[in-house]
């Protein structure tokens, strides 16, 4: 009798509730943390040689991901279009050009949906005024002195759906909400100016915006908080429309404070300056730049062109790692129209989710109750399971031919991106590789750790609604991902 009832309490010692392995212990200590006591939270950590799930907590519970979502955008896209592929942009026109010089049509700027022309954060891309120097050698070099019709931004090959159809409002007149189109140019953003003075409740005037975005009408009700009180500030615009609210808060100051606008039409954007810049240089026109979605719209549409130089894009693997370290929401847009354009033939944003649900049922990979609005994790109501994720980036692993660019292109713990600072003189230094998210309540962190033994894994943590600060979240997932690494 004494014999079968040690041997039952062995058993029950032996079932996982009863024996946690310490990961799962700390798993299940962070789920119970006060400040989760009402959020949710879902955890997943994977074997990539296996397979199978070592530890978790509600792993098939769908969240909000944020920004943790690109992992999904970006690995597609390397295995499909490859490593090396690079976005083109054309320049052409319509008409003629006669023998002194004059181009007898319009000149197009045809865009492909290149996110990184002339970006002045990518250090790989070429900057927005070097960009126009060489289309302006490049127009003089076809012999054309004077343009007698349009300078045309043409951004046809994206469709018109450029921002996603559940971005918040508060989003999407500021940088991180630009939309991605056919065309984009300066990452389709301005820098707003303004100046800070010492008096609390005050209105910080405007100084200057730059690069110019002709038409744009600022609305200032922004007002001035305590020092130390951080960027509050939101501009309040929709794509297409030229006016703009500016509310929220600065901190009180005595210098010069830049916030992040986006740009209301990119095609525009680049026309007016592709204007600007030839005017400078001694090519004369008409002074008269638009969209070809606006000249369209008018009823004047553009004929056949005759294209005369390409520009391209830095590679694939180079856009993906900007991607991933510097989380640029632009990026993943346009990948994203651009799968749909190449896998469906439309740049339709449902489209391109179609393309990435596809991979995954077509991989054998979980995508039940994976609920997908964008692939920039920007959208609230995207839902998506530890498990979902953690599935993908142990498939990803396997995949010799772009897990090295992938991998590349994610922070590294104690080095870049967002885990540059975390880490730094423990175990998980250069050890833990994830893409991070974070919103109004939501946290989160995929990737890879590899372990002490060197055994790789895939894990994916997401907390939504929980209270206190983001901060302390972040801590607690830190000590989390420190533990995966043991």
């Amino acid at each position: 009798m004494l014999r079968i009832l040690f041997l039952l309490i062995l058993a029950l010692s032996l079932h996982p509730l009863f024996a946690q392995s310490p990961i799962q212990k700390k798993i299940d200590a962070l789920a119970t943390h006060p400040n989760l006591v009402h959020g949710q939270l879902s955890v997943a950590l994977i074997d990539v040689a296996s397979d199978q799930l070592i530890a978790g907590h509600r792993a098939d519970k769908t969240m909000i991901p944020a920004s943790s979502l690109k992992v999904l955008v970006t690995g597609i896209a390397l295995k499909k279009l490859g490593p090396d592929y690079r976005f083109k942009t054309e320049l052409a026109y319509d008409g003629t050009i006669t023998a002194d010089g004059t181009l007898q049509g319009n000149l197009v700027i045809r865009g492909y949906g290149d996110p990184t022309l002339g970006s002045h954060h990518f250090a790989k891309a070429e900057t927005y005024d070097v960009v126009l120097k060489k289309w302006t050698a490049a127009i003089r070099k076809a012999g054309i002195k004077k343009i007698e019709g349009y300078i045309i931004g043409d951004a046809s090959y994206f469709s018109t759906q450029v921002d996603g159809r559940t971005w918040l409002w508060e989003d999407l007149g500021n940088y991180y909400g630009a939309g991605a189109w056919g065309l984009n140019f300066h990452e389709n953003l301005y820098l707003l100016n303004l100046r800070q003075n010492g008096k609390l409740g005050a209105t910080p005037p405007i100084g200057h915006v730059r690069p110019e975005v002709p038409n744009l009408r600022l609305i200032n009700e922004l007002k001035q908080a305590g020092k130390g009180s951080g960027d509050n500030a939101y501009i309040f615009g929709s794509n297409y429309g030229y006016t703009r609210f500016i509310r929220g808060t600065i901190p009180v100051g005595s210098g010069n404070f830049t916030i992040k606008g986006s740009v209301p039409d990119p095609p525009f954007f680049a026309a007016f300056h592709l204007m600007k810049n030839l005017e400078k240089e001694g090519i004369t026109t008409r002074q008269q730049a638009a969209s070809r979605y606006q000249l369209e719209q008018e009823g004047f549409p553009v004929g056949n062109v005759t294209v005369f130089d390409t520009y391209y894009s830095p590679t694939l693997r180079e856009i993906v790692k900007e991607t991933n370290l510097k989380s640029v929401n632009l990026y993943c847009e346009a990948l994203l129209r651009l799968l749909g354009k190449i896998e469906k033939g439309d740049a339709q944003p449902a489209l391109g989710l179609e393309v990435i649900l596809e991979y995954l049922d077509n991989n054998g990979l979980p995508s039940a109750g994976l609920f997908l609005e964008d692939a920039s994790g920007l959208s609230p109501r995207n839902a998506v399971s530890a498990r979902h994720l953690t599935a993908y980036l142990a498939h990803l692993k396997k995949q010799d031919v772009v897990f090295s660019d992938f991998k590349a292109s994610l922070p590294m713990g104690g080095k870049s991106g967002a885990l540059k600072y975390l880490f730094r003189g423990t175990i998980a230094a250069n050890k833990v590789f994830a893409k991070s998210g974070g919103m109004n309540r939501v946290r989160s962190y995929s990737g890879y750790v590899q372990n002490k033994a060197g055994k790789w894994m895939a894990f994916s943590v997401i907390a939504n609604n929980f209270t206190g600060k983001s901060a302390t979240m972040r801590k607690e997932m830190e000590k989390l991902m420190l533990a995966f690494c043991q």
